[in-house]
């Protein structure tokens, strides 16, 4: 990274990364298969061990590759219905804010939250086992934050859901 980019990363931390090629294979590979030993890894994007090592190593220092998880079949844990919980709220304080955030981080179920732009303020997506379940959540969730207009939607298929980040190579 030259001296210029890493000075602008330093004052615009947005900003994207110098990204080449090879870190966009690296990224790629783990993407599908975090497991992967750095041998296996650099035989799959032609890279001498060390090399690979020093880039997986820059990437998690950068921030780039941000942990290592293993993915779960929800369905056999028992949680099989995803709900997407579309919230208005008529409170924007910071105060509110804090509370909001609070709670639904609290709520284990809750697998991801989005403040959005347009006539929706923030969209949630959780992980239950069935209609019940989301009842109990959505009572546990008002009874922790004040909220003005909460509705939800079950999905009734998964057509595709992924982690993956598109590795296109520009």
């Amino acid at each position: 990274m030259s001296l210029y980019f890493a000075t602008l990363w330093d004052t615009h931390p947005n900003m994207a990364l110098d990204i080449d090629e090879i870190d966009r294979k690296l990224l790629a590979e783990l993407q599908r298969d975090g497991t992967l030993s750095v041998d296996q890894l650099s035989e799959r994007v032609a890279l001498s061990r060390n090399a690979c090592w020093r880039r997986v190593k820059r990437l998690e220092e950068d921030g780039v590759i941000t942990g290592r998880v293993a993915l779960v079949d929800a369905d056999k844990l028992g949680l099989g219905l995803s709900v997407f919980i579309l919230v208005r709220t008529s409170n924007h304080d910071p105060d509110w804010l804090q509370k909001f955030r609070a709670a639904v981080t609290s709520l284990p179920e809750i697998t991801g939250v989005y403040r959005m732009s347009g006539d929706l303020d923030y969209v949630l997506r959780a992980r239950v086992a069935d209609v019940k379940a989301y009842d109990r959540l959505y009572q546990r969730l008002i009874a922790k934050v004040a909220l003005s207009d909460v509705s939800a939607s079950f999905v009734m298929e998964e057509i595709k859901e992924t982690t993956v980040v598109p590795m296109e190579v520009r």
